[in-house]
């Protein structure tokens, strides 16, 4: 059914590398309504750290978005990422050998099989522009 179908934007970013870092999530339903706009400033971390993170909260949100824990076994989310590396570790391309990843891709995994199906899929940074954006205004605002 088509309304059980989200799209969710993730980004996330560290100013350094490691540095301060931010998430930021964008939810839309099947219509393309947004559903909610979500950031967190991380404190220090990397960028790969942040994109987890990232998805994490946009998965987490969309879950507390559908209250019906019966619901999420029906649903297809799609997670929209620029971070080709994370894309690749979440669909079993590449192994996850960072030590601090692995208990992000952990959580990341452990909240996509709550869903009925997850597609992880890269796309462009330019073709994630409202995630990034939230990225970019928590640092801003953190860095004040």
């Amino acid at each position: 059914m088509m309304d059980n179908n989200f799209v969710i934007y993730t980004d996330g970013g560290a100013r350094g590398n490691p540095g301060p870092a931010a998430t930021g999530a964008v939810i839309y339903d099947a219509r393309g309504k947004n559903r909610g706009q979500f950031s967190t400033y991380l404190g220090v971390a990397t960028n790969n750290q942040a994109e987890y993170q990232a998805l994490i909260l946009g998965l987490g949100r969309l879950q507390k978005l559908i209250k019906d824990e019966h619901k999420l076994g029906d649903m297809l989310v799609t997670v929209l990422m620029d971070s080709e590396l994370i894309v690749r570790q979440l669909n079993g391309e590449y192994k996850v050998k960072n030590k601090e990843l692995k208990p992000l891709f952990a959580k990341a995994k452990e909240l996509a099989a709550k869903f009925g199906r997850v597609i992880f899929r890269h796309i462009p940074r330019e073709q994630n522009v409202v995630a990034d954006s939230l990225v970019n205004k928590t640092l801003d605002h953190e860095a004040m």
